[in-house]
């Protein structure tokens, strides 16, 4: 599956670990010791909550790419 969502990427000092958010989906996040494995654990929660969405029936959201915040 291609991910093309937004991730949002920083360092937790308190979790010590790199945080993703993906604002584009109501609650999906991931975490990692590196970089690299949180983006690969994000990958792989974005598809569990793509297939649980349609699994349950709801929409999933189109990306929209880059997101504008003020």
């Amino acid at each position: 599956m291609s991910i093309k969502y937004e991730l949002i990427i920083y360092w937790s000092e308190q979790d010590q670990s790199f945080v993703v958010e993906v604002p584009e989906l109501q609650g999906c996040m991931a975490d990692g010791e590196t970089y690299e494995q949180a983006v690969a654990n994000a990958q792989q929660v974005i598809e569990e909550w793509i297939n649980t969405a349609r699994d349950l029936g709801r929409t999933v959201p189109v990306p929209k790419g880059r997101l504008m915040y003020a």
